[in-house]
This record gives structure tokens, C-alpha cells and sequence, in this order.
């Protein structure tokens, strides 16, 4: 697991916790939920994407996009992840959200297929969007 990887999943649970969720972080390598979150009885899955600058693409090639109650926080350091001043910008995004077409996308989805034939979410994809900035309320 790289160290923006790592780095993105403790801030998410640690934000999970700084608004009162209960959450707790699974381990493994290539797992598809990274984050469970129990909420008034049920519970919510989250997979974590992270990438260090703004002009990247988040690989979403091991995500589920059946799972019910399954959410993708995608996490961006803006090019600054060794700067600890620097918060990231975070889009919460339930999974169900991700393949349906988008008018401010040109009716293109969230998601897209790279060259190299992966399933990507592109990070200006996400800010054009707009709605799932800083969405934590999605996940109550």
C-alpha cells in the first residue's frame, strides 16, 4: 500500500471519528472496503482513494459498485501530501453515484476507462461535479 494510500484512509477515519461516527479501519492488501461505519444499527462500507496532486486519476479497478451502502471518499493532497498544513480536499461519493450520467459531465459519467483499458475517476471529473465536496452528510 503506498503512503498516500495510508495517509488517506487514517484521515478519513480520523475525520469519521471527529463527527461522531463509529468507524473501524480493516486491514489487508487489495481489499475493496477499507472502512466500516455503523450508523443507528446499519452499516456503511467505505473503499478510500487517494492521490497526491490535483491532475491525477484515482484507480478504482478493485471497487464493488454492487455493494449496498458502499461509499467511495476520494482524497486529494493538491500536490502538498508532505505538507501537514495543507488539508486535503475530499469528495464523498456513494458508489451508486458513480456510473450515472452527468449533464455537467456532457452526459459522461463519473467514471471512465483509461488506455490501458482501468476504471478511473478523473479528479476534475469530481470537482465539475460539485456536489459530493466535503458530502460527509451522505453517510448518516
Amino acid at each position: 500500500m503506498s503512503d498516500t494510500n495510508m495517509a488517506s484512509e487514517f484521515y478519513v477515519l480520523s475525520t469519521l471519528h471527529r463527527i461522531g461516527k463509529n468507524a473501524l479501519l480493516t486491514l489487508g492488501n487489495k481489499k475493496a472496503v477499507d472502512i466500516l461505519v455503523e450508523t443507528d444499527g446499519n452499516v456503511l462500507t467505505i473503499d478510500v482513494k487517494g492521490i497526491k496532486d490535483k491532475n491525477s486519476s484515482f484507480p478504482i479497478d478493485n471497487l464493488d459498485l454492487e455493494l449496498e451502502h458502499h461509499f467511495v471518499v476520494f482524497v486529494s493532497y493538491l500536490g502538498h501530501i508532505t505538507d501537514p498544513l495543507v488539508v486535503p480536499e475530499v469528495h464523498v461519493v456513494p458508489t451508486s453515484q458513480l456510473s450515472i450520467p452527468r449533464p455537467e459531465l456532457d452526459g459522461n459519467t463519473l467514471i471512465y476507462t483509461s488506455p490501458g483499458g482501468l476504471l478511473r475517476v478523473q479528479f476534475g471529473r469530481l470537482r465539475k461535479v460539485g456536489v459530493f465536496k466535503n458530502a460527509w452528510h451522505l453517510l448518516n
